[in-house]
């Protein structure tokens, strides 16, 4: 699937690591910053994780709420939260649904070599429920936050 920016973002329900479902609906009225990950607690994903927790105050001084999201279980991520003082909630996507609406799910190269996977990626979700901001394919997970709170304060 393509996301387009401009138009309404797809609904999910996921199971978060708080132990609740959490549903796009849910956030009516804030911008939802979903970023979509493949591992917990490997190197990439450590340092995205950790460089949203760094700027998780400014990005909720701007009305905006974190939700990371892979294929790992809830107690995955709550391991990965306790392990690095994780601030957000963290959303389990195991048969990858949610990650294919988002286009977050498919063929990718890793070190020259094609395969498929979760596709590192961001979507900015607006109060009116569209897509803000779409990063089909996040190049730097460790500065990738950066950007996304440039952009959240530049607009």
């Amino acid at each position: 699937m393509t996301i387009e920016e401009g138009k309404k973002a797809p609904t999910f329900s996921l199971l978060g690591s708080d132990g609740k479902k959490h549903n796009l609906k849910d956030y009516a009225g804030q911008t939802v910053i979903l970023y979509f990950y493949p591992k917990d607690d490997t190197p990439g994903c450590t340092k995205e994780a950790c460089s949203f927790k760094s700027l998780h105050k400014k990005i909720e001084k701007n009305n905006a709420v974190v939700l990371g999201v892979s294929k790992d279980s809830v107690d995955s991520h709550n391991a990965f939260i306790e392990k690095f003082k994780l601030p957000f909630i963290l959303l389990s996507d195991p048969d990858g649904k949610v990650m294919e609406k988002y286009g977050a799910w498919g063929e990718k190269n890793m070190y020259g070599k094609k395969t498929v996977g979760v596709i590192r990626s961001t979507t900015i979700i607006g109060t009116d429920g569209k897509v803000a901001k779409h990063w089909k394919k996040v190049p730097k997970a460790e500065t990738h936050p950066e950007k996304v709170l440039e952009w959240l304060e530049s607009n």
